[in-house]
């Protein structure tokens, strides 16, 4: 019977698995037309970059791979250097780390978030929404833009912060061309789940609509959702339904993984929710690379598969596999933070490192 690739292809045809077969291994060094073409790259190379400048200045971003090795795991099918894979098993380590901390001893601004739950489960919702939304800082104070636009705001009044000039982490969803639009957005949404939630009226606002945003909703009863959800379904609704113009997948899932982590709402990811995801999305593209496929329901299987096979929650590979994507890592206020050294010798045993 004939054997198929990943790929749907005949195993021997396919020009990248008919690589992997007995007497096909690739060369270890280049050949005579390997060398020819070489000799020649310069001028292909110049040529080429002309042609990018002329067609409308498009840009073409080449993504680092580290030497290919032989290396191979069926965990990773689209890796094939072992210093590709070991570097995921750091990121995951740090990763799973910080969501460790974020349950047990979460620092800065999650911290605080997390006192003023059992007295203001608002104001700790609206720090952990702007936390994530404009992103701690790569430096020794990672918060002090989320505490500028903290200063006098409030997610359900008529004071939102001005953030220009506001200086924002590597992760972050605001765009300074669409000023506060995400944020007006964001309380318009709290405001008709609210309205929802409450049977058609926004709580503390009479019974007249909030258009325009100027209604008072509750941010608790928005994140609550039903109160038959389980904790994934109130996770997978809520992310389905914060898809607010200038807040992606990216920023979603972090808010959503955040207020779960620190235990303001009952929320719990089941999968990557990568279905939908724009094209630049990190964990998106990190994910493709590394389990050799772009479908996002194969690739949450493999995600699934990865995760349990090196016992670290699906959503610890969100952050990992952005990080493994970008050129420097984000600590996301975990800057002093090591990795879990548990989780990193199982995942180096798990791939055979």
């Amino acid at each position: 019977m004939p054997n198929f690739c990943r790929h749907g292809r005949f195993l021997e045809r396919c020009p990248i698995c008919s690589k992997t077969l007995p007497g096909n291994e690739p060369a270890a060094t280049r050949t005579p037309r390997a060398k020819a073409r070489g000799a020649t790259g310069a001028t292909k190379t110049a040529s080429g970059a002309r042609r990018g400048r002329s067609a409308g200045g498009m840009r073409v971003r080449r993504e680092g791979r580290a030497e290919d090795d032989g290396y191979s795991s069926e965990l990773l099918q689209g890796v094939r250097a072992s210093a590709d894979a070991g570097r995921l098993a750091e990121e995951i380590a740090f990763a799973n780390a910080r969501l460790q901390a974020l349950a047990s001893e979460p620092p800065g601004l999650y911290g605080e978030a997390r006192e003023l739950a059992s007295g203001d489960l608002e104001r700790a919702s609206w720090i952990c929404f702007l936390t994530v939304y404009l992103c701690p800082l790569e430096d020794d104070d990672p918060f002090a833009g989320i505490r500028q636009a903290l200063d006098g705001s409030d997610a359900l009044t008529g004071e939102l912060p001005d953030l220009s000039g506001i200086p924002l982490g590597p992760r972050t969803s605001h765009d300074p061309a669409r000023g506060s639009s995400t944020l007006l957005a964001y309380r318009q949404w709290v405001e008709r789940a609210s309205r929802t939630a409450a049977g058609g009226q926004v709580p503390g606002d009479g019974d007249g609509p909030a258009e325009g945003g100027s209604g008072r909703g509750s941010q608790a009863l928005a994140f609550a959702g039903d109160e038959a959800w389980s904790p994934q379904r109130r996770f997978e609704r809520l992310h389905e339904r914060l898809a607010l113009p200038g807040f992606l997948r990216m920023g979603r899932y972090e808010l959503l993984l955040t207020l779960g982590a620190l235990g303001l709402y009952e929320l719990e990811a089941g999968s990557l929710l990568l279905t939908g995801a724009p094209a630049e999305d990190l964990t998106t593209l990190a994910a493709k690379r590394i389990f050799g496929i772009g479908d996002p329901l194969l690739l949450e299987r493999r995600a699934h598969a990865l995760a349990e096979a090196v016992a670290v929650p699906v959503e610890a590979l969100d952050l990992a596999l952005a990080n493994w994507a970008a050129p420097q890592r984000a600590t996301l206020g975990f800057p002093s933070l090591d990795g879990d050294v548990d989780a990193y010798e199982r995942v180096s045993d798990a791939l055979g490192l």
